[in-house]
Order: structure tokens, then C-alpha cells, then sequence
């Protein structure tokens, strides 16, 4: 899309400090870390949500959960992390193109908010 954030730091029109590419999904550090480690795992190809991908694709969603256990392993966070997945505005989602936060470097409280 056009218009997607996202589709451009996959394209590579914006600038992002990109640490895992596979065929299917980049992840790159999030500008706004919300832990030590922050780092967003997306599709290259657009889904505007979890539940789009899921519908559209699962085997595309679950080598997305894949790909951030293996950033989640290359970040050195052993001792526990936090996958998010933010669907549609009320789930806090402000970017709709799927993407999967891994968040770790410190103990995650409960409930997150």
C-alpha cells in the first residue's frame, strides 16, 4: 500500500535499523522503545491486522511468530519477553499493517495497561 508506513521500512523508502530479514517478514527497532528491547516483526505482505493475516494467510502468521522468537533469541532475552499483537484502534493498534512487538530486557508487568 502506498499510504503504509510499514510497506515503506519494507520497502526500504524509510530509514529503520532493520535486525532480522526473511522472504516473508522484516523487523526492525522500534522508534519509540517501550522496553530495553523493542523490536517490531512485520509481514512484507500487507494485512491491515491479526485477524486479517490469520484469515488470509495462517502459515504467513505463524512464521511471523517465528520470526520474533528468533529475534526474541538473537536480542539475548533467555530470560522471558512479550509478544504484542494490537488489533484495531480500541486494541491500541495505530499502524494497519499487522505487526508483532517483542519486548523484553526487564521484567514485564501485568496487566500491561
Amino acid at each position: 500500500m502506498s499510504d503504509c508506513l510499514f510497506c515503506a521500512i519494507v520497502a526500504g523508502d524509510i530509514p529503520a535499523t532493520v535486525v532480522l530479514e526473511t522472504d516473508d517478514v522484516v523487523a526492525f527497532r522500534d522508534i519509540s522503545p517501550q522496553a530495553p528491547t523493542h523490536v517490531v516483526v512485520v509481514p512484507r505482505a500487507h494485512h491491515a491486522d491479526a485477524a486479517a493475516l490469520a484469515a488470509a494467510d495462517p502459515g504467513l502468521a505463524g512464521r511471523l511468530l517465528a520470526a520474533g522468537a528468533s529475534v526474541a533469541e538473537a536480542e539475548g532475552l533467555a530470560d522471558g519477553y512479550r509478544f504484542v499483537l494490537n488489533t484495531g484502534r480500541d486494541g491500541g493498534q495505530t499502524v494497519f499493517h499487522v505487526h508483532l512487538h517483542v519486548l523484553g530486557g526487564r521484567p514485564m508487568a501485568w496487566p500491561p495497561g
